[in-house]
């Protein structure tokens, strides 16, 4: 961009605006709307892909089905689902209340309780504030205990983190907040219905 001086005016920058003419600018109405549902598809892929990791994980932990939850270690067959991860975390500011919390009763249906509310409320695409912020708080904590900005663990040995700050916890965070800023639920989900309910209407925290 030029600067000119001009013996009438003072010296600087000036911002060319385009002025108004008769001829109107081309509609762009089928492209926007082409893009929109193309957002709107590749949101709700994103929101059944974390739902199913969420519900996956449920399913995993409750009922044993040897992938990360040995057979016959399930929460249904008398095993813990917050016992191995928290017993096992050896860095952070908040170990020792980790290893109080490992296996408690509370802190498994707590731990379980939000595994399956989350997964079900991405899956069918309703409630999607409530599971971004419980989703978060779970995140948080789970960040929390395995401590990221940690090089070594409380034993002295390598914590072998591979980033200080950003881990897979924070971006599920991120992306569970995104799909409900985005209200991502009404394509291919039930979102559309649950927003119209009178309840959800009056609550608009429960969309």
């Amino acid at each position: 961009m030029a600067v000119h001086d001009h013996p009438h005016r003072r010296p600087g920058w000036h911002v060319p605006f385009p002025r108004r003419t008769g001829t109107a600018p081309a509609s762009t109405g089928p492209t926007t709307a082409a893009a929109a549902a193309t957002t709107g598809h590749v949101f709700a892929g994103l929101r059944l892909l974390t739902g199913f990791v969420f519900l996956w994980a449920f399913l995993d932990k409750a009922f044993g089905l040897a992938y990360a939850t040995p057979s016959g270690k399930g929460w249904i067959d008398g095993g813990s689902p917050t016992k191995g991860f928290l017993s096992g975390v050896a860095a952070g500011p908040m170990e020792s209340t980790f290893h109080d919390w490992a296996g408690a009763p509370w802190a498994d249906w707590l731990f379980m309780l939000g595994l399956l509310g989350i997964g079900l409320a991405l899956i069918a695409g309703i409630g999607l504030w409530p599971a971004a912020i419980a989703g978060t708080a779970m995140m948080a904590l789970m960040w929390i205990a395995e401590w990221p900005p940690a090089r070594h663990l409380s034993d002295g040995t390598p914590s072998m983190s591979t980033n200080p700050f950003a881990d897979y916890h924070l971006i599920y965070a991120v992306v569970l907040v995104a799909l409900a800023a985005a209200g991502a639920g009404a394509t291919w989900g039930l979102g559309g219905a649950w927003t119209r309910l009178p309840l959800v209407g009056r609550h608009p925290w429960l969309r």
